[in-house]
This record gives structure tokens, sequence and C-alpha cells, in this order.
């Protein structure tokens, strides 16, 4: 297998038509290394990864684009976050791990069922937090595909198409993207773009995960013009530090923390991505918080992401 950990676009030389091919191993792995999952959901939040990269390989920009569902079932809360240098991170919250592992349907992808009603969000934002752009969409159709879809017709009025699929080994993706003409959509678009949503449709699973993405394009779209761009690295990132938990720490307040710290005996703080554990003990709090008085730490607050 080739292609492992990298995202290749591609372009269609004689349609407005633009793609992107990803797979996620090595970083995928990494990402589940700490958490036990049930397979729908492990399977599901895969998928939710995949096009986190999809999505953010589509956009200019320096920062850090979030693709989150939320909803009222079992599932209540998936979250994918991908810088723009295609460091990837994310999570996945349930309530009873019977109801919330779906079963996967290898020709389909995985089902939204679990997740129940709610809403698909996307969101922008900046490095420096300056800028933030947010686009919510109730969750539509039976698979993850089929909302994002949706939100493209309704968010982005850029008719998008994506193909899924993920298991405990890696998670893959496929995106086409009809760009749009400075006049206007001609029929002959219009057939191209119908005729390789319906050849993209013959993806199969198996190859979408096995094969070269040289070998995908040459599968599907043999009879075109298609140009593929050398690929960029995919990796795991979490941006979860001892400097953002003493910051976190102190937005909690000192009273607060060694209480915690009285009944412990050490504070403990574990990441919701990475699970990574960061553990103070008196001696840390004592020096944290001295330190903000003395003005050498900063004064911060906010959750652990």
């Amino acid at each position: 297998m080739r292609d492992r950990d990298r995202l290749h676009r591609f372009l269609f030389d004689r349609y407005p038509i633009r793609g992107q091919l990803v797979h996620v191993d090595a970083a995928w792995r990494a990402l589940i290394e700490h958490r036990e999952y049930p397979h729908g959901v492990r399977n599901l939040l895969g998928e939710t990864v995949a096009a986190s990269l999809l999505l953010a390989a589509t956009i200019k920009f320096d920062g850090t684009l979030s693709l989150q569902l939320q909803g009222d079932g079992p599932v209540h809360l998936l979250l994918a976050q991908c810088s723009s240098g295609l460091g990837v991170r994310g999570l996945a919250r349930f309530r009873e791990a019977a109801e919330a592992d779906a079963a996967s349907d290898p020709a389909a992808g995985t089902s939204t069922a679990p997740i129940g009603n709610g809403n698909l969000t996307v969101t922008l934002e900046t490095e420096d937090r300056a800028q933030r752009y947010q686009g919510i969409v109730p969750i539509a159709g039976g698979r993850l595909a089929d909302a994002l879809q949706v939100y493209f017709e309704n968010s982005e009025q850029l008719p998008t198409r994506l193909w899924l699929h993920a298991d405990e080994r890696g998670a893959s993706g496929m995106l086409l993207q009809r760009l749009p003409q400075p006049q206007g959509s001609s029929a002959e678009v219009e057939d191209a773009w119908r005729r390789v949503q319906l050849i993209g449709d013959t993806l199969t699973p198996a190859e979408l995960r096995t094969l070269a993405d040289v070998e995908i394009l040459h599968r599907l779209f043999n009879e075109d013009d298609v140009r593929l761009f050398d690929p960029a690295p995919v990796y795991f990132r979490c941006r979860c530090s001892r400097e953002r938990v003493s910051g976190m720490l102190l937005g909690l307040g000192e009273a607060e923390t060694r209480s915690v710290l009285d009944e412990r005996g050490t504070v403990e703080v574990r990441c919701d991505f990475c699970n990574r554990a960061y553990v103070f003990d008196a001696v840390d709090v004592a020096g944290l918080f001295s330190a903000s008085a003395a003005g050498g730490v900063g004064e911060g607050g906010g959750s652990l992401h």
C-alpha cells in the first residue's frame, strides 16, 4: 500500500472540477491509541477525521478547521480538528456503548443514526483567533458524506461529493467539487459533473482503502485528463501542553485547585483529545500560583484544547 498518511489534490484539465484523496493510517492509530471506542463510534470518528482533512484542503487559511456533529442520540458529540498544515486530532463522546455501536455498511459507510437529531457544524478559526467563521446545517441523510453534501449545498454553494471509509487500520476519503465558472454553467460541464459523480459511486471501500491514488484515478477517470499534484503529509497533532493546563488551573482559581489537591493529593488534568495526563503536586501548585501573583505566569483560563 502506498500514499499512507498523505493527501493528494487533483484537477480535471477540461472541466472546472477538482478533487482530493486522503489516507490516514499511522496518524489515525495514534489518535485512537489511548481510547476504547465501540467499533461503530470509532469508524464514524475516522470518517469525520478524513472529512475534516478533505475540507481543510479546499480552503486557503492559516488556522484550524473544526468539524463537529452534535445530537440527542447515544453518540452526542463527534469532533475532528485539522490545522492548515494538515495536523489532525479528534474525539467522540457517547452515553451507551451498545446503542452507540451502530453497524457499518461496507458499501456505504457508517450510519449517523446514533447521533440522532442534531447539527453538523464547520468552524474555521485563524491561528491568532482574530477571525472566526461558522456554518451550521441539520444532520441530513443516513451517512456523514450525505450530511456534508447538504452542508456544501447550503453553506458554501459549491456542489461537492465525498466518499468516506474507516476501520481500525485507517481512514480514507475522496472529495469531488465543482468549481464556479465566471460565465455560468454549460451543458458540457453539467454532463461532466453528473458523470464523474456516477463514476465515483463505483469506488468500493476496499479500493479506497488499498489502492494507490494514481491507481484510483486511473480506475475511475482514465478517459479524462486528470492532473495529480504532489502529496502533502498528514499527521496526528494535539495542541495540549503543560503550559495550557497551567493556564486552565489559573482560570479555575487557587481555592478550587487547592481543594482538589487536598482531596486527592495531586491535581490531574487529562487531555480530551490525546488522553495525556498532566499531574501537579503540592509543590507545582504552590509554584504556579506564586508565580502568577508575582506576574511570572499570565492570567488565563479555559478548557484544555
